[in-house]
């Protein structure tokens, strides 16, 4: 197991990559709240990682298989909130069938449901929940402003995804996808500060400035 730190944001976050797409499952704390995004695939080793920390929340950016195949065991060993936004919650609870082209899963209970402009608190971080179709008609991205976080000095954070990566935007066509709601979403996150690093669901880390320049210029 290697656990990876993300040096300069205004919380502490690290990542552990795992399964046979290279996840990206992330390890959020600002010393009060622990929040532990998109667990792939291995609930015992993401409990490894933390080390005996608890987790206050669970946090799916979307439906995907490989976004949320350890989440329905975490909940169960860590007792945390699981939180996904309310247009992809029904498959992931089980509420609507998994779409053909995606793998099976465990399903998972989603304890809250969020949506576009929601504001949500763990511990004193508040994160902004943006709605970002595109990859899934339900896909979204979380931001965080450094006054919230536990390093004032540090750069705001946007958890991303499977909406926007390091030179690119991710995929458009799969059941949900859209070309044209992907350019809705990179518009969106074009407004945000240029200093923002970007935690993506796969691949290595980049900031919006950096996307400003080789994404947006295609896509916004």
């Amino acid at each position: 197991m290697s656990l990876h730190e993300v040096k300069n944001a205004c919380v502490d976050v690290c990542f552990l990559v795992q399964g046979m797409l290279d996840n990206n499952v992330y390890f959020i704390s600002d010393g009060e709240g622990t929040m532990v995004v998109d667990p792939s695939c291995d609930a015992n080793e993401i409990m490894a990682a933390l080390g005996g920390r608890e987790v206050d929340a669970i946090v799916l950016t979307h439906r995907h298989f490989d976004h949320v195949g350890a989440a329905a065991e975490l909940r169960r060993l860590t007792g945390a909130t699981v939180i996904a936004s309310a247009i992809d919650a029904p498959v992931i609870c089980g509420e609507e069938p998994i779409p053909a082209e995606n793998r099976s899963f465990e399903v998972c209970p989603v304890d809250f449901c969020a949506e576009d402009g929601d504001i949500v608190e763990i511990g004193n971080m508040a994160w902004k929940v943006m709605v970002t179709p595109g990859h899934t008609k339900g896909g979204m991205c979380w931001y965080l402003v450094p006054q919230f976080g536990n390093h004032e000095e540090g750069a705001p954070v946007l958890i991303s995804g499977d909406t926007l990566f390091a030179g690119t935007v991710g995929r458009t066509d799969f059941a949900g996808g859209s070309a044209d709601d992907m350019r809705g979403s990179m518009r969106k996150l074009a407004f945000l500060p240029d200093e923002t690093i970007v935690l993506p669901g796969h691949g290595e880390q980049t900031t919006i400035g950096a996307e400003r320049t080789r994404t947006f210029t295609r896509w916004a």
